[in-house]
């Protein structure tokens, strides 16, 4: 990482994730049902909302930023849900165009939410972030992992 700027890290994890499904649902198209790259997407994208949620928008939340953030938890729980759908289907075997089209789905959802969280809170995370609290976030996204259990704000009861 080094001094790579926290939106680039951040946008970097965005791109890694969007790959996965990609490369599971070109599978998919060619008859394969390797679920590896799906499996380590949605574990990245969970880890990732995981980090946004509890190291990234208290502060933002702090600086002012506050429709931002509440926008884009509704639309992590949706991104949530639609992943536990996708997980399921293509654990149960679900035929391919079901299972692809939950792909299509999470890609479409995840490049609206990235268009307007990579444009308006990134760049904030580099401004307005403490040294401390941008060390302690480049420190989970080097090593961290999400705790067992753990369920993003917008799926809570």
């Amino acid at each position: 990482m080094g001094s790579e700027t926290l939106s680039a890290v951040l946008e970097r994890e965005h791109r890694e994730i969007d790959e996965g499904i990609e490369v599971f649902a070109a599978g998919l198209t060619q008859g394969g049902r390797d679920t590896a790259p799906l499996k380590r997407a949605l574990e990245g994208l969970r880890r990732h909302i995981y980090l946004e949620e509890e190291f990234l928008f208290p502060p933002l939340r702090e600086a002012g930023l506050m429709a931002p953030v509440f926008v884009m938890l509704r639309e992590h729980g949706e991104l949530w849900r639609t992943m536990d759908r996708l997980e399921a289907e293509a654990a149960e075997g679900t035929g391919a165009d079901e299972v692809r089209r939950l792909c299509d789905e999470l890609l479409g959802m995840l490049d609206r939410h990235n268009s307007k969280e990579e444009p308006i809170l990134y760049p904030q995370a580099d401004a307005v972030l403490a040294p401390e609290a941008a060390d302690r976030l480049h420190r989970f996204i080097a090593s961290g992992r999400t705790p067992d259990g753990w369920v993003c704000q917008g799926v809570r009861p």
